[in-house]
């Protein structure tokens, strides 16, 4: 007697819509998440960002014992009020212990060879000087691109660099003038690209600092 076949039952391919209604649930589920992480995150990025540029305001302006965060009102700026969100730019000005003015700090950016070059500088704007510079913010290359801020030599030329006539990059040894940085070997472009952040940052912020001095007769701690 010869076994009864038993009939093969074909299994059931999911409907176009399963599929699609599964990669909606897990495409919004992993949304989810990353807008979770996000808003989590935000407020820890931005404490970790305003820490650090206060650490670099106190670097750029060593005597430095407490700052004003200044915005643009008009033509000059005015100061932010305990507790105001700061939503664009601003500059800072730096107090000594007397609260006399030592100068002010700048933030700009500038695109160099890899990517945006982010960095902090210090105005005396009496003399119309950079006296300290610092970079925030940079992904140049090893090696070369990344000695604009781990190049000593580099860093001298910011200790008193004029501002006026306009700064510009000139080749190693070949400085002569107070208004001239000595570009790195080998790293030209981001070295003019510091210098681009210099002028165009200067360019934006003077009118504005002059006026605001002006409007409040305020005078450098050196010249008080």
């Amino acid at each position: 007697m010869s076994e009864l076949k038993q009939p093969i039952q074909e299994e059931n391919e999911p409907s176009s819509f399963r599929l699609i209604a599964t990669l909606g649930v897990a495409g919004f589920l992993s949304g989810l998440i990353l807008v979770g992480i996000y808003l989590y995150t935000k407020p820890l990025i931005a404490a970790n960002k305003a820490e650090a540029l206060q650490a670099a305001i106190f670097e750029v302006l060593p005597a430095t014992s407490t700052f004003k965060t200044l915005v643009p009102e008009g033509d000059g700026l005015r100061e932010v009020a305990e507790g105001e969100k700061v939503e664009g730019e601003a500059v800072y000005l730096s107090l000594n212990k007397d609260g006399n003015m030592i100068g002010f700090a700048i933030s700009g950016g500038e695109a160099g060879y890899a990517d945006i070059i982010g960095a902090l500088f210090s105005y005396n704007p009496e003399d119309e000087i950079i006296i300290g510079f610092k970079v925030l913010d940079s992904k140049e290359t090893p090696g070369l691109g990344d000695k604009i801020f781990k190049d000593a030599d580099f860093q001298t030329n910011f200790t008193a660099l004029k501002v006026t006539p306009e700064i510009e990059a000139v080749k190693k040894g070949e400085k002569k003038k107070e208004n001239q940085v000595e570009a790195i070997t080998g790293a030209t472009i981001s070295s003019k690209a510091i210098v681009r952040l210099l002028n165009n940052s200067i360019k934006k912020w003077k009118k504005p600092i002059d006026n605001y001095l002006k409007a409040n007769n305020i005078k450098t701690a050196a010249n008080d």
